[in-house]
């Protein structure tokens, strides 16, 4: 789970002001990528994007909610899709011969 903190409110369908959205540990689960191609979500593809945070958000988002969104919010939400996607680091040689 990861908080994003927006820099200024957002508003989303029904007319609710948010100021943050957590992805969800739902991002960690393979079927969130479900019709997407990895590649482009990794490298943020508008597109993939919209379809994907509507799926992994809380409060849940629309796509027209992500779509009109300020690119600044939309940026940090894209942000932390990547450093969700990314791998985790190599353990170190010396961590490797301990174990």
């Amino acid at each position: 789970m990861s908080i994003v903190k927006f820099n200024s409110p957002v508003q989303i369908q029904g007319g609710r002001e948010i100021t943050e959205v957590t992805i969800t540990d739902t991002m960690r689960q393979a079927g969130a990528l479900r019709g997407l191609k990895l590649w482009e979500v990794a490298t943020g593809d508008v597109n993939s994007l919209i379809t994907l945070l509507p799926r992994v958000t809380q409060p849940r988002l629309t796509e027209q909610d992500i779509a009109s969104m300020p690119i600044d919010c939309f940026a940090q939400l894209a942000n932390e899709v990547a450093t969700f996607l990314a791998p985790s680091a190599p353990l170190e040689e010396t961590d490797a011969q301990e174990n």
